[in-house]
C-alpha cells in the first residue's frame, strides 16, 4: 500500500508544513517535493495532483487523529468522561502539531465543494464517536431524552472547531488545552446555574 511507504509519509509531512507556511494556493508541488527531499516527479508516483495531496494529507492525519480519539474515549466509563476526553484529545492533538492545526482550520476551508465532500467523508467516523457519546448520555440521564442528534452533534463539533480556529487565528498565543474543561462544562451544563 502506497501510504505505508516512507516517501509517502515524507511527502505528507512536508505538505503539512509547506501548506501551513505558504497557504494551499501558493504551495507548488515543487515546494512540497523540495521540503520532502524528493524529485518533483516522485510526487506523481504517489499523488495525482496537489488536490490529491491535500485530500490524502487530511485522510492520513485525520485518520490518526480519529483513531486516537476512539481509543481514548472507549477507555472511559461514562458519557460525561468520554465527552471530556474527546474535547481534551481534540485540543491536545492540534496543539501538538501547529502546522496541522493551520491546515485543518484555515486551508481546508478555502477548498472547493468537491474537495470538501471528500473531507466530510473522513469526518463521518469522528461524528459517529460524538453521536455515540450523545446517545449514551441520553441513556444515562446526563442529557435529556429526545435530543435532536444531528443538531447536538453539529453544536459539539462546531464548538470544538470554532474554539480551535480562534486559537489558530490568535497565532496560538495561549494554551488551548486549558480550555477543555470549560468547553466541556458549557456543553454539558449550558449557561444555567447548577440546580
Amino acid at each position: 500500500m502506497k501510504n505505508s511507504k516512507p516517501k509517502y509519509k515524507q511527502i505528507i509531512e512536508a505538505a503539512v508544513e509547506v501548506i501551513a507556511e505558504n497557504g494551499y494556493h501558493s504551495s507548488q508541488v515543487s515546494k512540497i517535493a523540495k521540503k520532502a527531499g524528493v524529485a518533483d516527479g516522485t510526487i506523481y508516483l504517489y499523488f495525482k495532483n496537489k488536490e490529491d495531496i491535500l485530500v490524502s494529507l487530511f485522510q492520513d492525519k485525520m485518520g490518526q487523529f480519529i483513531e486516537k480519539i476512539e481509543q481514548e474515549t472507549t477507555s472511559r466509563q461514562t458519557a460525561e468522561e468520554k465527552l471530556l476526553t474527546l474535547i481534551q484529545t481534540h485540543f491536545k492533538q492540534l496543539a501538538a502539531d501547529h502546522h496541522l492545526a493551520i491546515v485543518t482550520q484555515l486551508e481546508l476551508r478555502q477548498s472547493n465543494k468537491e474537495l470538501r465532500q471528500k473531507i466530510n467523508g473522513v469526518l463521518k467516523r469522528y461524528l459517529n464517536v460524538i453521536d455515540s457519546i450523545i446517545e449514551e448520555g441520553m441513556e444515562e440521564g446526563l442529557f435529556r431524552s429526545g435530543l435532536d442528534l444531528r443538531l447536538v452533534r453539529q453544536m459539539i463539533f462546531g464548538t470544538l472547531d470554532e474554539t480551535v480556529t480562534n486559537w489558530v487565528m490568535k497565532d496560538q498565543r495561549y494554551n488551548i488545552e486549558d480550555q477543555a474543561e470549560e468547553v466541556h462544562s458549557l456543553i454539558v451544563h449550558g449557561l444555567t446555574h447548577n440546580r
